[in-house]
């Protein structure tokens, strides 16, 4: 039974993520109909200019960003929550998403001074710099900090300092294009080209492939680090493994659409209850494709809803995640009163 719940779950995800991809690849300021898209893709030059710039140039490399980089987020929140024992751990909650946005704003800014052309690979290595710098202060607190409660406060303060510090260095940079990065400094999958899809995907995936490669070792860690370690577990190495892997897949979203507030928190905690069980072996995969479903589904309102103004794709996300927060902080507390 639970067996056949499993894939029927999955076949949910799938179904979603193409009908999501359709809309968002459909739907905008000019609507292109769903049976112009195979004609566009076949035929190539020989079909509607307008449309295959639109869809070839604009929407598909953005709907497939969204997917990948979507699922990234779900899967680093997944990561965190393991790792630090906290359902309400994320790249966001702990500060790791700004860090990663302020040394990334650093180097567009310095770039940008000196006419620099920044490749892709570059604002990812600059995203994971800003991401481990923050997980390494998150880090020492914890071995300070006993209670989880104050060391997610303290990665929010980390976060309102890291956040404060990009906004300034934004409001003064000189050069006119500093409104692009203002645009990616609230958050948005606008923009996103061929090259970033092709950079994303070798990154995401194969960090992705490697957590999947991890689920053994995930389910003992989850038992309890006692446990984990009588399996044979090397724990402190798993541990570092973890934090690594978490944050390139962090540092991956924020290079190319800024910080994205609560997928990482939410998409997890709706997987499991979606599919009743927390196996990582199932769960790792379910958090990339609901990742993904999340924030197609985000971003089709983020462009839509008060179109041609395009939304902050963390003002949407914001708004369907923060009641499963709130959910999860209610939960918790009915069930240490039982």
């Amino acid at each position: 039974m639970k067996r056949k719940r499993c894939v029927a779950a999955f076949a949910v995800l799938i179904v979603l993520t193409l009908f999501f991809f359709l809309l968002n690849i459909c739907i905008g300021s000019v609507g292109i109909p769903f049976t112009e898209i195979p004609k566009l893709i076949i035929e190539g030059e020989k079909g509607d200019a307008t449309y295959r710039e639109i869809l070839m140039e604009i929407r598909m490399p953005r709907a497939f960003g969204t997917v990948i980089l979507g699922g990234a987020l779900a899967l680093s929140g997944y990561l965190l929550q393991t790792f630090f024992h906290n359902p309400i751990a994320s790249p966001f909650t702990l500060g790791i998403s700004s860090g990663a946005k302020l040394i990334v704003a650093l180097t567009m800014v310095v770039s940008l001074g000196y006419a620099v052309q920044l490749s892709s690979w570059m604002l990812i290595m600059a995203a994971f710099a800003g991401s481990m710098l923050c997980m390494g202060f998150v880090l020492l607190t914890a071995r300070v900090i006993d209670q989880m409660s104050m060391l997610i406060v303290s990665g929010v303060m980390i976060g309102y300092i890291c956040s404060a510090v990009t906004d300034f260095i934004v409001t003064f940079a000189d050069d006119a294009n500093i409104v692009n990065l203002h645009n990616w400094s609230q958050g948005s999958f606008s923009g996103i080209s061929w090259e970033n899809v092709a950079v994303m995907a070798v990154v995401v995936l194969t960090t992705s492939l490697g957590v999947f490669l991890l689920s053994k070792q995930i389910s003992a860690y989850e038992m309890g680090e006692a446990y984990a370690k009588n399996m044979g577990l090397n724990v402190p190495v798993f541990r570092m493994m973890l934090v690594l892997l978490s944050s390139i897949l962090s540092a991956s979203v924020t290079a190319f659409a800024g910080p994205v507030s609560f997928v990482g928190i939410a998409v997890p905690h709706l997987v499991k209850s979606f599919f009743r069980t927390a196996r990582p072996i199932l769960m790792i995969p379910a958090c990339f494709l609901g990742g993904g479903v999340f924030c197609l589904f985000c971003d089709l309102l983020a462009r839509t809803i008060f179109a041609p103004v395009e939304l902050s794709i963390s003002t949407v996300t914001a708004i369907w995640g923060a009641p499963v927060v709130i959910y999860i902080m209610i939960h918790q507390k009915k069930e240490r009163m039982r």
